[in-house]
């Protein structure tokens, strides 16, 4: 196998909304927030679902990749219920090995209610469920070392067990990427974010928000030092400005797509992860794995939803 993806198996709820239903629910736009159950059902209770899918940040991009026709797999936790079933065939049907034996549980399948408002701008309230319970005695040593890199999502971060999870998959790992996912993320996690970043990752993806405050700068040159420093892979998305890449001490950048009828901004980090982690397991050139992620992330934003097809 080329990539495991390993990250929190979500099925996505999509609902066009207003900006006051934001404001009513003391949401703030395009962030991620966790709700608890309870919450979830009262949300979704004033809400009109547009479409359902098997989702969560990693999935997104492992189905990017299969549909690039890389040989991926997938590793999320949900439980032995209709949503934890359907989430299963979804992934087959994208040609994804799913790598978690699903058991009965008493914590359900996670879902997560994706918000778009009138600019296409995605909010996000997710019920983790069982996905949030991932733990070692999920991750199989012999798979993770039968594929070239895993990829991990930091939404999955979490003390305890997913963190122990987390830290037992890098280990075995032949080389890993990693998404800081969200700025909120970053900030709830900045300490462990930056020694992960520096010390046990080979690449990792960012947007311009994410990695200004893990380090705490508002100047984007500072992050450009800070990417040489690494000796790494640090990836870059901008928006409308495109995308950089630091490898190293090398510095590429890539215009973004003008243009475009923008529908959905959901799945564009996800996608854009996918085209580039294509061109870097099959040997292009870092300007040509971010023009991959760019195109990939230009198809997406066109469509409701994470999927291109």
């Amino acid at each position: 196998m080329k990539i495991l993806g390993i990250g929190n198996a979500i099925v996505d709820v999509i609902c066009r909304i207003n900006e006051d239903f934001l404001i009513k629910n003391n949401l703030i736009k395009s962030t991620m927030k966790l709700v608890d159950r309870k919450e979830f059902k009262k949300l979704l209770s004033n809400l009109n679902v547009e479409k359902t899918i098997a989702g969560g940040s990693v999935a997104n991009s492992i189905v990017g990749l299969s549909q690039l026709k890389n040989d991926v797999s997938f590793l999320g936790k949900v439980n032995d219920d209709k949503l934890g079933n359907e989430y299963e065939k979804s992934l087959a049907s994208e040609k994804v090995k799913y790598c978690y034996k699903k058991k009965i549980e008493n914590t359900p399948t996670g879902t997560c209610l994706i918000l778009i408002t009138p600019d296409s701008e995605r909010t996000m309230c997710t019920f983790l469920g069982i996905a949030g319970k991932i733990s070692p005695d999920d991750i199989d040593e012999n798979f993770i070392k039968q594929n070239e890199l895993v990829f991990l999502e930091g939404y999955l971060w979490d003390e305890g067990e997913p963190k122990a999870a987390f830290d037992k998959a890098l280990a075995l790992a032949n080389r890993s990427a990693m998404s800081l996912s969200d700025k909120f993320c970053v900030e709830r996690h900045k300490k462990s974010f930056n020694y992960l970043v520096k010390n046990k990752l080979d690449v990792i993806f960012s947007n311009e928000q994410e990695i200004m405050e893990l380090i705490d700068t508002k100047k984007f040159d500072d992050v450009i030092e800070f990417g040489k420093s690494l000796n790494k892979t640090l990836i870059i998305t901008r928006s409308d400005k495109g995308s950089v890449a630091v490898c190293n001490s090398e510095v590429v950048e890539c215009d973004g797509q003008k243009n475009l009828k923008i529908r959905d901004l959901t799945g564009a980090g996800d996608l854009f992860a996918a085209g580039f982690l294509h061109g870097y397991i099959n040997k292009m050139s870092t300007k040509e794995s971010l023009q991959k992620g760019t195109e990939m992330a230009s198809k997406i934003i066109q469509k409701i939803g994470a999927r291109l097809n």
